[in-house]
Formats: C-alpha cells, sequence, structure tokens
C-alpha cells in the first residue's frame, strides 16, 4: 500500500524535551515529502504555536490544531472548519472551574486568555511561547462578550485532575470532548473537536483514503487519531493504552522515534 499522507503530532512526539524538531527528524520528513507523501500536524496546540514548525518543516497542508476544534491553512491562513464550545457549556465549565479554584486557559480568536498569571501559566509557557492576556474572572469576560471559546484547557498540578475528568466526562459525555494531553492537562473540546475527526474531514478534502494515512502519536488525545489512520504509530513513551491502539510503536520522541520509523518504513 502506498501511503499519501502523515500527520503528525507535536508534543512528546516529533518535539524533544527541549520542545525542538531534530534535524534528523527534519530531514527524514522532507525526504518523505520529495517522495510525493504530504504531511500534517495535528497537536493540542494554538495555530499560532504550530505555525513555526509548519514552516520550519516547510509544510504546505492545512493543521489540524486545538485538537481538531482549528483547521487552518497553513499558508494563506484560510479557515477550512472551527468547531468551537457550545456557549452555554463553556460558560458552565467555567464557572465550575471557579469555584473549585482551578487555573483554566480560555482560548478564543487564536489568543490564550487567563484570569491572572501564576505557576501555571509559567509552566505553561515553558511549553509553548505564547503571549497570555489577563482578564479577570473567565465566566465574566466570556460571557460581556458573548464568546465562544475554541477550547478550554484547566492545568491542574495538586492532584485533582482523575477526579475533574472523570466528573466531566460524566457529565458532558454526549456534548464535549474531554481527554489528557499531558499529565497536568485536561483538554475540553466540541465533541466534534478530535483529532481523529479532523484528520478524516483533511483527508477528503484531499482525495486521500483513510488507508492512504500514516498517523504518529503520544496521548489519549491522539487515540482517535491512530484508531483512524490506515497505519497508527506509537512512539516509545506513550502510555500503555495509546501504545495498545497503536499498530506499530516506534522509538521514543527523545530518540528521534518519528525519524526512525521513516527511515525504516520509507526511506530504506
Amino acid at each position: 500500500m502506498k501511503y499519501k499522507l502523515l500527520a503528525l503530532d507535536l508534543d512528546d512526539t516529533l518535539l524533544n524535551e527541549n520542545f525542538k524538531i531534530s534535524a534528523r527528524n527534519i530531514k527524514a520528513i522532507r525526504a518523505v515529502v520529495q517522495r510525493g507523501m504530504k504531511v500534517t500536524i495535528a497537536t493540542g496546540r494554538m495555530f499560532h504555536s504550530t505555525l513555526p514548525y509548519a514552516r520550519e518543516l516547510e509544510v504546505d497542508l492545512p493543521l489540524i490544531t486545538y485538537h481538531g476544534a482549528l483547521i487552518k491553512n497553513a499558508g494563506s491562513g484560510e479557515v477550512l472548519k472551527h468547531c468551537p464550545l457550545p456557549y452555554d457549556l463553556a460558560l458552565e465549565i467555567l464557572q465550575l472551574g471557579e469555584e473549585m479554584g482551578f487555573h483554566i486557559n480560555f482560548y478564543f480568536d487564536d489568543r490564550l486568555f487567563i484570569k491572572e498569571e501564576n505557576e501555571n501559566t509559567k509552566y505553561y509557557q515553558q511549553i509553548a511561547l505564547i503571549p497570555v492576556e489577563s482578564v479577570g474572572e473567565l465566566s465574566r469576560f466570556m460571557s460581556e462578550k458573548q464568546m465562544e471559546p475554541t477550547k478550554l484547557t484547566i492545568i491542574n498540578q495538586d492532584g485533582r485532575m482523575d477526579q475533574l475528568q472523570h466528573m466531566l466526562k460524566n457529565k458532558y459525555m454526549l456534548q464535549l470532548s474531554v481527554v489528557q494531553s499531558r499529565p497536568h492537562f485536561l483538554e475540553i473540546t466540541n465533541k466534534l473537536a478530535t483529532k481523529g475527526q479532523a484528520l478524516h474531514f483533511l483527508a477528503g478534502k484531499e482525495g486521500i483514503l483513510t488507508e492512504e494515512i500514516v498517523a504518529i502519536g503520544d496521548s489519549y488525545n491522539d487515540l482517535d487519531m491512530l484508531q483512524y489512520a490506515g497505519l497508527g504509530v506509537a512512539v516509545a513513551n506513550a502510555p500503555q493504552e495509546v501504545q495498545n491502539a497503536a499498530d506499530l510503536i516506534t522509538a521514543a520522541n527523545t530518540d528521534d522515534g518519528v525519524a526512525l520509523f521513516l527511515e525504516q518504513h520509507f526511506l530504506d
């Protein structure tokens, strides 16, 4: 089977421990592009945070960002699909988070809004060098402007994440996607905004069949993408549940797992 599309997660998959793309990974990705494969990025990051990596890889396909809530062309900036959170549900979660004392990132119009800067915002900015805008109580800010956020991220490092995830999943199972992307990040998007659904949409636009797609990822937000693709690949640092869902396992992100897979299966 000739694979035509490669979808790559960023954090803990393509990026190393310094949040960089290694020279070996860049070389391998550009080599498969020269052989006719199309490449896209599928990430939970903002479009603004993803674009520099796309330019470094010379990717010209639309990018899957915010876990699939925003699909936007890397070159023209054209928005192909946007699935924000429903207003009433987003407001409920903001109010609940404020009552329970959780830090929440509020993403709207590819900008990041927070209540106030704290240790969680510092932690986040070590990962994504994105400016934050402090606006006070997010529920008030959102209701005043009648905004529908592209995504909400709850950052918690005091051990309450599993309890919160279980509660939100039970309450919003039919309406929202609630997944952990990192140990301390709980990502909340529209139920229709997942990487697998976004990859299906993009493949349809490009005229590419499911069996012609390779997807590489590491985390729970990659699960439906790995299962949708004709060939799902997990890096060795992925949790066991994610590895079990994949067709193949490659080396860890810190060992250039993406490049190793491409070299062995497409470039050797």
